[in-house]
């Protein structure tokens, strides 16, 4: 990934359309580095992404959105996926006007307490999470495979070879 993900693969690791990435682009909300006419995005971007996807599947308008992502650049003083790393759970709290950013398991709960409406809340990390297990699962199926030239099947796996067992009646 040192080279960027290109606009295809964060499409296919974050369900987004590439009209709306483009669109981000445009409006400076996640802004990739350019080679040439390819936008790469680095893991930060794509974990902003992957966030402001989740807040747009609960609902969250994009001015909204960009309010949030805001507020959590000034929360953290780093990029989201940083502090996500840096910190086992983050969770944003919203009642649509007030956002709480928490950490804890009891912070969330003395949140919810004192809510006088009801609260969304998401969880910033698992968000993260989710989409770095979508680029290693793609990276290993992206992985070259060895030449298996003249071995049998069960040689290629690292396994025994097995005898054929036989037929089992439907009994």
């Amino acid at each position: 990934m040192d080279s960027g993900l290109t606009s295809g693969q964060v499409v296919e690791f974050t369900g987004i359309t590439p009209r709306q990435l483009q669109w981000w682009d445009e409006r400076g909300i996640v802004v990739p580095r350019r080679q040439g006419h390819r936008r790469l995005y680095s893991p930060e971007d794509l974990a902003e992404i992957a966030v402001i996807c989740e807040l747009r599947r609960r609902g969250f308008s994009l001015q909204r959105v960009r309010r949030v992502m805001r507020f959590l650049q000034r929360e953290f003083g780093k990029r989201l996926y940083h502090a996500a790393r840096a910190n086992a759970r983050i969770h944003l709290l919203t009642d649509g006007t007030s956002i709480f950013i928490k950490d804890s398991p009891n912070s969330i709960i003395d949140v919810l307490k004192n809510a006088r409406q009801p609260l969304l809340a998401v969880c910033l990390s698992d968000t993260i999470q989710r989409v770095e297990a979508k680029i290693r699962i793609s990276n290993k199926l992206e992985a070259p495979v060895k030449s298996t030239k003249g071995k049998t099947a069960a040689a290629r796996a690292g396994q025994p070879r097995n005898r054929a067992l036989p037929h089992a009646s439907g009994q």
